[in-house]
């Protein structure tokens, strides 16, 4: 079996138990060591990001799992991630998680859309541009992308009391 498909399944439990799914996994070498990669993502049917709190439980038992049944072999680092916003959109599981977000998509003709992500088919995906759905069969998308919006940062404010030091 294949070293990253083991980690996979060895984390999978611990991922699971925090309310997560294993995203994927990645293995290098980094020096005398090695490094293995884990990003984890809230499973598909949900909208948001995944808590701080739900990555530090995953992580810890991941990593007791991983020790537990000695892999890999020699010793490693551990990075326990999410995708982040950066993450090129290219499965149905992907854009199902984009959901109520802005987004772009690369057209397989070469054409691109943008708009607010409003649904999900089996086989397509559907965008609200300029106040009309249009909907995208998944076949003829490329990849996407999630669209930072800098409007929603610049309103967020912190309430005073929450503010560090009272400032």
């Amino acid at each position: 079996m294949d070293i990253s498909r083991q980690i996979a399944d060895l984390a999978t439990p611990g991922a699971e138990a925090a309310g997560l799914i294993v995203d994927g996994v990645a293995v290098a070498p980094a020096g005398k060591r090695t490094r293995v990669t884990i990003t984890l993502d809230l499973p598909e049917t949900e909208v948001g990001s995944a808590s701080l709190d739900a990555i530090a439980v995953a992580s810890r038992a991941i990593g007791a799992a991983l020790d537990e049944a000695n892999v890999p072999k020699s010793e490693y680092t551990l990075e326990v991630s999410t995708p982040g916003t950066d993450r090129t959109l290219t499965e149905r599981r992907h854009f199902m998680r984009a959901r109520t977000r802005l987004v772009t998509l690369d057209l397989a003709e070469g054409a691109t859309a943008s708009g607010r992500l409003v649904d999900v088919t089996d086989d397509s995906v559907v965008l609200e541009i300029a106040g009309e759905r249009s909907s995208f069969a998944l076949a003829d998308i490329a990849d996407g992308r999630i669209e930072v919006e800098m409007k929603k940062m610049k309103t967020a404010k912190f309430a005073e009391e929450d503010a560090p030091d009272g400032h």
